[in-house]
């Protein structure tokens, strides 16, 4: 069960095989699926993609851009939220199959950040993590409840025995190497141990992380993105 993740602003993929299939799965904060619709759009004809996973859609069900994508040769289920969160599933040539478009274990839980879906018999998941700041408090705290949720679904979805990529933006920094260090950064809600000990039991049992990113070389400033390049690519 690969679970696939990047932050914001650039897709990430990896070329799944399962049993005879293989497929090229994509993961990608869009930030905006209208105002960046033009460089998604690029994106797909020249990647190709079998599958794109996209999270912070920042639009509501109706003003999803599902005519622009369909025309570009894709398929595409959603859950939107006007202004914040939002997750789609996009499949090549094909329909997804919702299966589910919340994440179970907490039925009051408004915010559109969980969607699943069959392509091709392959179940996948897009799905966009809490934040969690500020830390103490109520965002963290639910941060902390929904990352336990993800992990007792993933836990049963591995006990079914079918192939399942958890694809998205788990909003954690797995090990200090995936933030930029400064001794005047706080340490943020993604680095802290019970965040990262829920992103580990999700991804446990017969699972692995697909790709990652690694820092080339460190930030100097508090605020900057640290620039990546080359990939680690396990499984």
């Amino acid at each position: 069960m690969p679970g696939l993740e990047y932050g914001r602003g650039v897709p990430n993929s990896a070329t799944v095989t399962i049993s005879s299939l293989v497929m090229k799965i994509a993961t990608f904060n869009i930030n905006n699926v209208n105002k960046r619709l033009a460089n998604l759009l690029d994106w797909l004809r020249s990647a190709k993609p079998d599958v794109v996973a996209l999270q912070e859609l920042k639009a509501p069900d109706a003003e999803f851009p599902a005519p622009a994508i369909e025309r570009a040769g894709y398929g595409a289920v959603w859950r939107g939220q006007k202004s914040w969160n939002g997750v789609a599933i996009l499949a090549r040539g094909c329909e997804p199959i919702v299966t589910r478009t919340q994440l179970p274990g907490e039925r009051a839980d408004a915010e559109s950040r969980y969607i699943e879906a069959a392509v091709r018999g392959v179940l996948i998941a897009s799905l966009y993590a809490p934040n969690g700041n500020p830390q103490p408090g109520p965002k963290f705290a639910y941060k902390l409840a929904w990352m336990k949720r993800l992990a007792a679904h993933a836990e049963e979805l591995y006990g079914a025995d079918i192939p399942v990529v958890l694809a998205g933006d788990y909003n954690v920094v797995p090990t200090d190497r995936d933030i930029y260090p400064h001794p005047m950064r706080r340490t943020p809600c993604s680095s802290r141990r019970a965040a990262r000990f829920f992103n580990a039991s999700s991804t446990k049992g017969g699972s692995m992380q697909s790709a990652r990113f690694i820092p080339t070389r460190r930030c100097t400033r508090s605020g900057t993105i640290c620039e990546t390049a080359g990939r680690e690519t396990r499984g």
